[in-house]
């Protein structure tokens, strides 16, 4: 069974890093930042123990493939803190997506090699990232120091 590369008609929608590199993106996931919060109010350690949730699921998601958190941006729109510290707000949507590009290992079949990688971010609105409406920390993402190649599936 030979593994084929995504074609960009088939990925959900394609980035141009700030490194020049074009990565494709295979799957997504949208949850609210918030929505599962039946008590007290958003915080460091809620927030906190948000994100690790995060990122533990997309390790379980796509087991083998490399998990980078984009580091949200934090807000503290209350000067008054409650018991577990200051309000502090997480953009509303929560993005678990997977990215695909050519091989990082430039003696790799470009057909059978691509390289990968998941990756956790916040945005605003459930939207997909394209372009300059991409999160800047998407289109920074150090690709080669954060990404694997895929192992080559042989015919």
């Amino acid at each position: 069974m030979r593994q084929h590369a995504i074609s960009p008609a088939l990925a959900l929608t394609r980035l141009v890093l700030a490194s020049g590199r074009s990565v494709d993106l295979a799957d997504l996931r949208f949850s609210s930042t918030y929505g599962d919060m039946l008590e007290g109010y958003p915080c460091k350690p809620l927030n906190d123990l948000r994100i690790r949730g995060l990122l533990h699921a997309a390790e379980r998601l796509r087991p083998g493939t490399p998990v980078h958190l984009v580091p949200p941006r934090r807000e503290y729109p209350d000067q008054y803190a409650g018991g577990l510290g200051p309000v502090e707000v997480l953009p509303a949507v929560a993005c678990l997506g997977t990215f695909r590009s050519t091989a990082l290992d430039p003696a790799g079949d470009p057909v059978s090699c691509r390289s990968r990688l998941t990756v956790v971010w916040f945005q605003p609105t459930p939207r997909l990232p394209a372009g300059c409406d991409a999160e800047p920390g998407l289109r920074d993402l150090d690709w080669a120091a954060l990404a694997r190649d895929d192992a080559p599936v042989l015919a």
